[in-house]
């Protein structure tokens, strides 16, 4: 399982790819576990960061899974667009009864 670091943002997100890209081969086969537990600051980045990690983990014949991640991560990627990609679940809506 991989770790992501407390805060990830424009700043630093290309700078942590590195290890991230060189890690995930090493990670064993099957699935790519990505725990964001400890995130704690991070802006629309981060989402990129993640994504390439999915991108990484498919290119190597790994599923991709995201573990621990904070609400506010799931309501960006949301907002972006890309929840499910994450495998964050869809949000149900409520159907109105009349």
């Amino acid at each position: 399982m991989l770790s992501l670091p407390a805060s990830i943002n424009l700043a630093d997100a290309q700078a942590l790819m590195r290890p991230l890209a060189e890690a995930i081969p090493r990670e064993p086969a099957g699935r790519l576990d990505i725990d964001a537990a400890g995130l704690g600051h991070f802006d629309s980045s981060s989402l990129a960061v993640l994504l390439e990690c999915r991108r990484l983990a498919e290119k190597s014949g790994r599923t991709f899974h995201l573990s621990g991640a904070p609400p506010r991560l799931s309501q960006l990627a949301r907002l972006y667009g890309v929840a499910e990609l994450l495998g964050f679940a869809p949000v149900q809506e409520a159907s109105a009864t009349a």
